[in-house]
Parts: structure tokens; C-alpha cells; sequence
């Protein structure tokens, strides 16, 4: 038991500062390691749905696919590149449901769901953090690498799920969703929500370009879709009757066990922020 958490905290120690260094580095060690986590994490993904063998999941085609996604929006959002490097990808997509018709596969329904799914649920969310992370200023077109919104969405989910482990250890009885994590209390989700959204006041003083209470609202909707990523990644491990995604974080399992919260806090943040700027 001592050993376990010595080698968990150890693991997350270093996962935590890979990922901060590397987003605070710049736009260029930003853009690798997404990328990296993103074709890793979907290929991650199709080696699950292939053990189960409900389904085959093209692994390579969807790790590469996802790969390309974020290198092409990084792309893009960067003005490197204009839209069209992106038409690849929707020409991948097409190959990957026409290719169904020629295989005679069991169950060619269920490859495309799970083969489409490996994209929308996890390499959409990686690529959009370059929607965060990157910001053409309209009279100059100028474009400027803005760290901070994308690792504060990785913050607030740490921050929520220090503050849901603390108070849910201490005082947590009412389960939050007993079907599919039952441990997971009301309490100890409401305590990280506040912790999260405390967070709110430095990160105001510190970076001003959003006030008190839009980073407040940006917390709240970290926390609120981080938590049903969180149950949705529990949700499809029960399905498939494992515990850990994977093995590649010692200590932690696999890398959709350390990112599933992000997967739907990402797209929820970035709509959010849009919401913002067009009614604020």
C-alpha cells in the first residue's frame, strides 16, 4: 500500500509538471506533446473497444487521425496554414465509413460508432485546446499563444478533484451517482466545485483579461462537464468490464483515466468562453 502511493504520487508529481512545462514552454512543445497524448490516447481507446471484440477500431488509422486533427488546428489556429489543411481529416473519416462496405464485418455498425466515437469523444476535445490557447486579434490578424486558458481548465480539475477526494473522504455520504461510481459523493463534488471556483480570485488579480466572475463561470463549467467526463469514461469502463484504461502512468493506469474529466470540460470551456465574448 505504501509502496503504491509512494509510486502514484511520484507519477503524478511528474504528469503534472510534463504537462504544465510543456504548455508554458510555448506553442511548439504545446502542439507536441497534445499531439503526442492525443494519438496515444485514441489509439489507447480502439485497443480497448478491440479487446472487448464487440467492434474493430482501425487503431493506427484513428491514432493518426487524431494526430492529424491536432497538428492541422494547431495549424490553423496558429495562421500557418488556411483552412484546407484540415480536408484531409473529414477525407479520412469518409474512408473509415466506406471502408466498412468492402470488409464483411460481423458488425460494421458498431466499427463506425466506436471508430467515429475514438475521434468526437477523444481526439475533438485535444484538438480544440488550440482554440484555446490561440487568439488572432481582428484589426492587426495577429496571433498570440495564451497559456493560460487551456492549463487553467487542467487546474480547475485538479483543484475539483483534490477538493472532491478531501471533503468526500471527511463528510461524503450522499452518492453523487451510485450506478456507475459509487464512490462519488455530493459533498466531496460540491467541495471541489468551490475549491475550483476560489481559485477564481488569483487568477483574476493575476490575468485580468477575464474578470472575478468569468473565471468563476469558467470553473463552474469545468467542474460541472468535468464530472460527467469523469462518469462518462466510468460509464464505458464498466461497460467493458475493466478498471484501468491502460498501464502507461504507473500508479494511475492509462491516459484516459488521467484525461477523461478533460474530454468533456475542454469542448464545454471553449463554448463558453465564445458564450462570453458574444454576450458579455
Amino acid at each position: 500500500m505504501k509502496n503504491n502511493f509512494i509510486l502514484r504520487a511520484i507519477t503524478g508529481i511528474l504528469f503534472v509538471a510534463v504537462l504544465t512545462g510543456s504548455i508554458i514552454a510555448g506553442p511548439v512543445n504545446f502542439a507536441l506533446l497534445f499531439t503526442l497524448i492525443s494519438a496515444l490516447s485514441v489509439n489507447e481507446f480502439a485497443n480497448l473497444i478491440n479487446q472487448k471484440g464487440e467492434a474493430k477500431v482501425p487503431s493506427i488509422l484513428v491514432g493518426m487521425g487524431a494526430a492529424f486533427l491536432m497538428l492541422g488546428m494547431w495549424g490553423f489556429c496558429t495562421n500557418q496554414t488556411g483552412a484546407y489543411v484540415l480536408l484531409p481529416y473529414p477525407a479520412l473519416l469518409l474512408y473509415l465509413m466506406i471502408r466498412e462496405l468492402y470488409l464483411k464485418a460481423e458488425n460494421p455498425v458498431a466499427n463506425w460508432a466506436y471508430t467515429l466515437m475514438s475521434q468526437l469523444y477523444v481526439a475533438l476535445p485535444f484538438a480544440l485546446l488550440n482554440v484555446l490557447a490561440f487568439h488572432t486579434d481582428r484589426a492587426t490578424g495577429e496571433v498570440t499563444y495564451n497559456p493560460v486558458l487551456p492549463l487553467s481548465v487542467f487546474v480547475f480539475l485538479w483543484l475539483s478533484d483534490t477538493g472532491a477526494y478531501c471533503v468526500g473522504s471527511l463528510i461524503g455520504k450522499n452518492r453523487l451517482f451510485p450506478r456507475i461510481s459509487p464512490k462519488k459523493s455530493w459533498e466531496g463534488s460540491i467541495g471541489g466545485g468551490l475549491l475550483a471556483m476560489a481559485a477564481s480570485w488569483p487568477l483574476a488579480h493575476f490575468f485580468p483579461f477575464l474578470s472575478v466572475a468569468g473565471w468563476m463561470g469558467m470553473a463552474l463549467t469545468v467542474v460541472i462537464f468535468g464530472t460527467w467526463g469523469d462518469l462518462t469514461e466510468s460509464l464505458l469502463k464498466r461497460h467493458l468490464g475493466i478498471k484501468d484504461s491502460g498501464n502507461i502512468l504507473p500508479g494511475h493506469g492509462g491516459l484516459l483515466d488521467r484525461f477523461d474529466s478533460s474530454l468533456m470540460a475542454i469542448p464545454a470551456a471553449t463554448v463558453y468562453l465564445y458564450a462570453l465574448a458574444f454576450f458579455g
